[in-house]
């Protein structure tokens, strides 16, 4: 039987910078909160590889992948030609996605 390749998480900048934001915003409330969001972040994109289009699409071709024990979500598109995930946003689920929807048209 042959094996299912896994979609290759490509993380945008500023979806680097969401994360890092974040992270450094949960460590001032907890010393060491910041590690285990980005742990869950990581966690999360690695959980949708096999299968990025498990997630719904939220918005115009952009999927969302709820975090667990945070509230944020991972928005990501999907280039199914190359087998890659976009990761183009890391979101706290009280923003708006129009925070990045200029740079993604």
């Amino acid at each position: 039987m042959k094996s299912k390749k896994n979609y290759k998480p490509i993380i945008l900048q500023e979806a680097k910078e969401d994360m890092r934001s974040a992270a450094l915003w949960y460590n001032k409330k907890k010393k060491g909160l910041g590690k285990d969001f980005s742990k869950r972040i990581r966690e999360r994109v690695h959980s949708i590889q096999p299968n990025p289009f498990v997630c719904q699409v939220r918005y115009t071709e952009v999927h969302t992948a709820v975090v667990e024990q945070f509230p944020y979500m991972v928005h990501y598109t999907i280039d199914d030609t190359q087998k890659n995930i976009y990761v183009i946003a890391v979101l706290h689920t009280s923003q708006s996605p129009q925070i990045w929807d200029d740079t993604t048209k």
